[in-house]
């Protein structure tokens, strides 16, 4: 009997033992994101889930405040940052993350990708996408402006709420889309919308809130927002104004950083987020276009959303070596 007992003593601890060689076995990928994306009503939590279920790993999401904080925290870090990957980059910041150094290639085959443009990148891989816009009520603003210019000649008491370029991705699009429409221009744009400029908020959800508490007639958001107020409060008063002048897209991005351990790992999640699969979450929890054609599986409630007909761009390399130029032209303009 004792000797029965001290075998069966054996063979648990021996499982014991091989269950915790196996936890230790299992790697654990560490991807930097946004706090909206990692939150519990985001993509996070889902992506997760369908990742782990094939990985035999870990999905571990570690939040900033915002997509751009991601980016100087790892700048920060350096070689030495715990992330494997960023999630949540777009294609307006991504030539300064480039200039780091700190990024692999991906080597994934992005051809059959469905986006506003073409994208040949070999170090960032886009999972979702949404054009910049101006937000109104439609049951309080029966004509909205149709470009920057109709906004510029509304009344001053007609207020919009936008975001700081230097900290949120929205507000570094509004200054791209700006200069993109109108170039040499873009100073006195800026300045015809300074009394029109109720504040300039760190974030998008501040100045956002402030349009649905009534604070402000018009903010700066995507073309797919009205998407989330069909969706989930049954409202479709809330649009987006398009403009002549055509808009500014928004792409974002992920990256697999250089000094990841787990490479093979970093890019098998790159190839899972922009699997059909993955997509499918995409629209509903970002509220964003997906990269793929998800067919009917997209909601209806963004096949039936009007979109641009021009997309405006600007050269990455002109960007990089003068946004921070374009940057100090709207403050001053606005101050």
């Amino acid at each position: 009997m004792v000797s029965f007992a001290s075998k069966a003593l054996a063979v648990v601890t021996l499982g014991l033992l091989t269950v915790s060689a196996l936890a230790q076995d299992k790697p654990t990928l560490t991807v930097y994101t946004y706090d909206g994306f990692a939150a519990d009503w985001g993509p996070g939590p889902k992506l997760k889930e369908g990742f782990e279920a094939q990985c035999g790993c870990t999905l571990n999401w570690v939040a900033a405040d915002s997509s751009i904080g991601t980016l100087r925290r790892v700048q920060l870090e350096g070689d030495t940052t715990e992330a494997d990957l960023i999630v949540g980059l777009d294609q307006s910041i991504a030539g300064e993350a480039r200039t780091t150094g700190l990024f692999a290639e991906h080597g994934l085959d992005l051809g059959g990708l469905a986006l506003p443009e073409t994208w040949s990148d070999a170090e960032f891989v886009p999972f979702d996408y949404s054009h910049f816009a101006f937000m109104y009520h439609s049951d309080t603003m029966a004509e909205p402006p149709r470009s920057f210019e109709d906004l510029i000649a509304l009344p001053d008491d007609v207020k919009i709420a936008i975001q700081d370029p230097r900290s949120a991705t929205p507000g570094l699009g509004l200054l791209l889309w700006v200069k993109a429409a109108y170039g040499d221009r873009a100073e006195e744009i800026w300045k015809g919308l300074k009394p029109h400029i109720l504040t300039v908020t760190r974030e998008w959800s501040e100045s956002y809130s402030l349009f649905l508490e009534g604070e402000a007639d018009m903010v700066l958001s995507y073309t797919t927002s009205p998407a989330y107020h069909i969706v989930e409060e049954d409202d479709d008063t809330i649009k987006a104004a398009l403009f002549d002048e055509g808009h500014y897209p928004q792409i974002e991005v992920a990256g697999v950083l250089k000094s990841s351990p787990h490479q093979d790992l970093a890019r098998q999640f790159l190839t899972y987020l922009t699997s059909a699969e993955a997509q499918a979450i995409i629209p509903t929890t970002n509220w964003m276009f997906p990269v793929v054609d998800l067919g009917d599986g997209l909601d209806p409630a963004f096949a039936g959303l009007p979109q641009p007909d021009k997309t405006l761009s600007l050269p990455e390399e002109d960007i990089v070596a003068h946004s921070a130029d374009w940057i100090a032209e709207m403050l001053a303009a606005i101050q």
